[in-house]
């Protein structure tokens, strides 16, 4: 047990290292003045620091209503994906074996089509019901659970239930929705977590749909926003910079949130 507590402090302390410089390295560059050239080597303290280019990237790349699109696609995208996700994982449980090694072996070939192979298709179709343009083909994807993983992800965590807990339920008389809401879904709090968080970032940094379904400057998320700043000038990058820390902050500020209700669930176990 020690080792493995060992073990993992060594990788969080890596990961950290790595990820954390780059992030202090963003930070400090959008701190500098714009319209000045970029330093030659990376200046972790600005001289003198500036919160020019944060009012700039706001005031050109509209991203106050690029974060309000964004945030608008994650609330209903976020809670659709789990709520499929979990459902789908659920059910996997309650069908025969045959029936779910069908399903799981289906969603593993998904998992193998790449999402550009589908984009000509799913344009056709959201082009035929006239939603192009729109927010709706970014929250699509939750009405599948955004990525076949997901369910397969929750189909692991309730099997792991003991299958007498369940036959208890049943002979309560009930019904396999009230089963999963009320005995499933609080044993894999973690999972749901974790898939939250996953789904959050996912579609928060979508690039790729926006791009293509999103033609009007009011409807555009942040990445399409940022795209927008990274054609600036050179000697503006704390500009872009500055979008971008704006930009990472609410994803960095989910994963915390999400880590800290696993270590409360954790504290409440042990």
């Amino acid at each position: 047990m020690h080792t493995r507590t060992l073990g993992r402090a060594v990788g969080a302390v890596a990961v950290v290292a790595v990820f954390g410089g780059l992030l202090l390295l963003l930070v400090s560059g959008s701190l500098h003045v714009p319209g000045r050239p970029p330093p030659v080597t990376p200046d972790l303290v600005p001289d003198p620091v500036s919160t020019q280019g944060y009012r700039q990237s706001v005031a050109l790349g509209g991203l106050v209503r690029a974060t309000i699109n964004s945030v608008l696609v994650c609330v209903i995208a976020v809670p659709l994906s789990v709520f499929v996700a979990a459902t789908a994982g659920f059910a996997l449980t309650q069908v025969s074996a045959r029936t779910s090694r069908v399903v799981i072996g289906l969603s593993l070939v998904a998992l193998m089509v790449p999402a550009i192979a589908l984009l000509v298709p799913r344009f056709a179709l959201f082009r035929a019901l006239d939603l192009t343009g729109t927010l709706a083909p970014l929250v699509a994807p939750a009405l599948i659970a955004t990525s076949p993983l997901y369910p397969l992800v929750y189909y692991l965590a309730f099997r792991a239930v003991p299958a007498e807990l369940y036959d208890a339920c049943r002979l309560e008389d009930m019904s396999p929705l009230r089963i999963w809401w009320r005995v499933g879904m609080p044993l894999v709090r973690p999972v749901t977590a974790g898939v939250a968080a996953l789904t959050f970032v996912l579609t928060w940094s979508n690039f790729l749909d926006p791009l293509v379904f999103l033609y009007e400057r009011d409807t555009f998320t942040l990445p399409l926003a940022l795209r927008s700043l990274a054609t600036l000038d050179p000697t503006d990058f704390p500009v872009f910079l500055a979008g971008a820390v704006l930009a990472t902050a609410p994803a960095l500020l989910v994963f915390a949130v999400a880590q800290r209700g696993l270590r409360l669930r954790k504290g409440h176990r042990e």
